[in-house]
């Protein structure tokens, strides 16, 4: 007698909807699918129970007739697909033909549908995989499931749900998804007779607004332009400084489908490498749209896992469309405070005549004891006069997946171009441009400037660490950092550790300015260092180089851990909070930052600026 038997068909459904419905909210996925592949321009989805007791889903699509019924019920039926070649280029959500008898052999399954020529519509009705009856009936334009009961012919499913809370909430996350990347289309979701939300067609940035609980806060758009390798990145990200994306989620969908992907996401993360505080995520909506035979979603029931053709190239792309909507939104912060004039005039290095009617200056009372001197060391003579501002769109697409510090860098201004890392007060450079006045320092820490559009706040030890990351960047990739002889060089023990951090990384140490000769044992001799921190201890910036190539280096790799080494010598040559400025310096710094573009963040993520706009103002105390 044979070992081997074909299981009854109603046992293969039901092992086939263990991978289908894995709970509730599969089962609602699949069915807004099957809705959205009808044509339907308004879905509804009611549950009960958590969708145990109840989920009915209503659209007023394509419709079945009495034989699509039928033939629904049958496994690896569909009408998205007619042969092979087609699972090459697939348009459509559904395509398996496995959701609706997964379904029905695992709950009582009611639909009722008709076609828009159709006098008459048709239900069905079948329990737990079983055919009951189906019968001509009136109804509406349209589809109707019903499904009820789910799971109760097989309880140990159910054991492993989870609160109904839980439930509810996988429920709810599955129709906005669809909400999000459908704006044309209108979605609500009721829940025990209590609507949770009601989402009416319009735009895509209203839609992502609305479904997300985002009205009042700003978003980063990307524009979805098509790119040489026909991969198009769209969406909206929040903002970095934004206090919602501490709990907001990344959603990522790749043509029309809502995926989980962790190439994606750490490519939206790397984008936004320069921006993102320590321990802080993208959040937002992103867009994905490539050529269907680059892309492989046959690889899951659930059709949540996908394949790319060359997973390079969308990993690319999708850095390179974030990072030029974050520079577009530092040029953008820029002309907000500075007509397209003024920037003409700081790309040449030309002074501005300083003219401001907009309330007093506020001077210290020893401004003229520490004016043309600045109270932090200068690392060497000559400071460059004009920078070019950063370009996105030709940063963009310089962009290499791979390489040490291979991303979007800073221009340098010519080939004057010198190394001095701290801002001075050079003559002549005292002055800003037409409407902007120098107000005043806050907590030593904040400088203040108004303009005719509101106040900005600058963090000055985060505004130069930025300017400070930029030039070190560059001059590293120019194999150009400036170094000072000590004149008495510094002997050093290190950790067997260390030793070894020194002997892996000794080409990009000695390209930091660091010069050092072994002495023997674990001795070494630091006969140079970065003449950026010629003012430190050398015991102290090596210890604090190899600690940064060390925790760096294995999370992120050479370049991550090279851009973690320049952003710690900029964080401790940058001005620091509580140290008092002079307004020649605050005022020099905000030209700089003018011409270099810096108007976003620091390499460690914390914003540089903040805009307090005249109608925000006004909304404090009541006056608009």
């Amino acid at each position: 007698m044979s070992l081997i038997r074909i299981l009854p068909e109603n046992l293969a459904n039901q092992i086939a909807a263990g991978e289908v419905v894995e709970r509730p909210a599969s089962v609602v996925k699949e069915l807004v699918e099957n809705s959205i592949d009808a044509g339907a321009k308004n879905i509804a989805v009611e549950i009960e129970g958590a969708g145990c007791g109840l989920i009915r889903v209503i659209d007023d699509g394509m419709g079945m007739d009495e034989d699509d019924m039928l033939l629904s019920l049958e496994r690896h039926a569909t009408s998205k697909l007619r042969d092979a070649s087609e699972l090459t280029a697939i348009n459509t959500l559904g395509f398996r033909g496995e959701a609706i008898p997964s379904i029905a052999s695992v709950s009582k399954l009611i639909i009722t549908s008709r076609r828009a020529a159709a006098p008459l519509g048709s239900r069905l009705e079948s329990r737990f995989g079983k055919l009951i009856k189906v019968h001509e009936m009136g109804a509406a334009p349209g589809t109707v499931l019903e499904i009820r009961n789910l799971f109760a012919n097989v309880p140990a499913r159910r054991k492993f749900l989870k609160s109904t809370a839980t439930e509810t909430a996988h429920i709810d996350e599955a129709v906005r998804s669809y909400a999000l990347i459908h704006n044309e289309i209108g979605f609500s979701l009721q829940v025990k007779g209590r609507r949770f939300f009601d989402l009416v067609p319009g735009s895509g940035e209203e839609r992502v607004r609305r479904a997300l609980g985002l009205r009042d806060v700003e978003l980063l758009t990307l524009p979805g332009k098509r790119q040489e390798t026909e991969i198009r990145v769209g969406g909206y990200l929040l903002l970095p400084e934004e206090e919602t994306a501490r709990s907001a989620r990344l959603w990522l969908f790749v043509n029309g489908r809502v995926v989980k992907d962790r190439m994606l996401a750490h490519a939206a993360a790397e984008g936004m490498r320069d921006f993102l505080m320590k321990g802080r995520r993208p959040a937002g909506v992103l867009f994905i749209d490539l050529p269907p035979t680059g892309v492989d979603v046959n690889v899951h029931p659930a059709k949540q896992e996908i394949r790319f053709q060359h997973s390079n190239q969308v990993h690319g792309a999708v850095v390179a469309a974030v990072h030029l909507a974050l520079k577009r939104r530092q040029d953008e912060l820029r002309n907000k405070i500075f007509k397209p004039r003024d920037n003409a005039a700081l790309e040449t290095g030309e002074p501005f005549a300083r003219e401001c009617s907009q309330g007093p200056e506020l001077k210290r009372q020893d401004e003229s004891a520490v004016r043309g001197e600045l109270s932090v060391s200068k690392a060497v003579e000559s400071i460059p006069a004009a920078v070019s501002p950063i370009r996105a769109e030709e940063e963009a697409g310089e962009y290499q997946a791979d390489g040490v510090l291979s991303g979007p860098e800073f221009e340098p201004g010519g080939a004057g171009y010198a190394e001095d890392m701290l801002f001075e007060v050079p003559a002549g450079s005292d002055s800003l441009p037409p409407g902007v006045c120098y107000a005043g320092q806050f907590m030593e820490t904040y400088l203040l400037f108004e303009f005719s559009k509101g106040l900005l706040v600058i963090d000055q030890h985060a505004a130069q660490e930025r300017l400070l990351f930029e030039d070190l960047k560059h001059s590293y990739q120019r194999r150009a950092l400036a170094n000072q002889c000590l004149m008495f060089p510094e002997m050093v023990e290190v950790a067997i550790s260390d030793m070894q951090i020194l002997e892996q990384y000794s080409a990009e140490i000695s390209r930091l300015g660091l010069e050092i000769d072994y002495f023997g044992g674990s001795n070494f001799v630091i006969k140079a260092v970065p003449a950026l921190l010629a003012h430190l201890s050398p015991m102290d910036i090596l210890r604090d180089v190899l600690a940064r190539f060390e925790d760096a280096g294995n999370a992120q790799g050479p370049r991550g851990g090279m851009e973690a080494v320049l952003a710690g010598m900029a964080c401790k040559a940058a001005v620091k909070a509580g140290q008092r400025l002079s307004r020649l310096e605050a005022e020099h710094l905000l030209i700089r930052m003018m011409t270099a573009g810096v108007f976003s963040h620091c390499p460690h993520g914390r914003p540089v600026v903040k805009i307090f706009s005249c109608r925000d103002i006004k909304k404090w105390f009541h006056r608009t």
